[in-house]
């Protein structure tokens, strides 16, 4: 499964995919290496085998990947093949954020935790979907439990807190719905 993943995200980088362009990009691309490093993780905590034991030196080598490209992306977030992080600076991703295939992220762009209280009193914690072929801009913010439709494009610095349709168009604070049944827009759709 990693291996399928890793290959998406080679493609959206590359626009195909081959195993010296995974090695080009992620000795080369500093974008490309945190998701490579968040790839090889995921691989090591699933597998039974003793390659469940370079979990640890994994980790490691992702935080210092992460560090050096000044992202919060952590190994343990749910996201699906073909991430593509352009720039990546400042990017910060919610352990328990959930993101689809073929997303794209500008730097800047947080996926982040809301709390509510609820009528009873209690504190709920809520976390973003994102789901397949999304365009996240740059300085985006989406917080809370809100569903970001499927193809849809979320302007750089919009705010959103509430959820958005497919191929939808959002601009704004508050992140506003400006255009409906837009084309989706992904650079090197990876074929997943």
């Amino acid at each position: 499964m990693a291996w399928d993943d890793l290959k998406a995200d080679t493609y959206r980088q590359y626009g195909r995919f081959s195993p010296l362009l995974l090695i080009k990009g992620a000795i080369t691309r500093r974008t490309f290496r945190v998701v490579v490093t968040m790839r090889l993780c995921q691989a090591a905590a699933a597998s039974k085998g003793l390659f469940r034991f370079t979990l640890t030196p994994l980790k490691l080598l992702h935080r210092l990947a992460t560090f050096q490209a000044a992202m919060d992306l952590p190994w343990k977030a749910k996201i699906g093949a073909g991430l593509a992080l352009t720039h990546g600076w400042g990017l910060v991703v919610n352990p328990r954020a959930t993101i689809g295939r073929n997303v794209t992220l500008f730097h800047g762009v947080t996926l982040g935790l809301r709390d509510r209280i609820g009528p009873n009193g209690e504190r709920m914690s809520e976390y973003p979907v994102i789901e397949d072929e999304v365009w996240i801009g740059p300085n985006a913010i989406i917080a809370g439990g809100v569903t970001i439709g499927r193809g849809s494009r979320i302007g750089g610095g919009a705010f959103v807190t509430e959820s958005v349709p497919p191929y939808s168009m959002v601009l704004g604070n508050p992140g506003v719905v400006v255009k409906k049944d837009c084309a989706i827009d992904v650079m090197n759709l990876a074929p997943v």
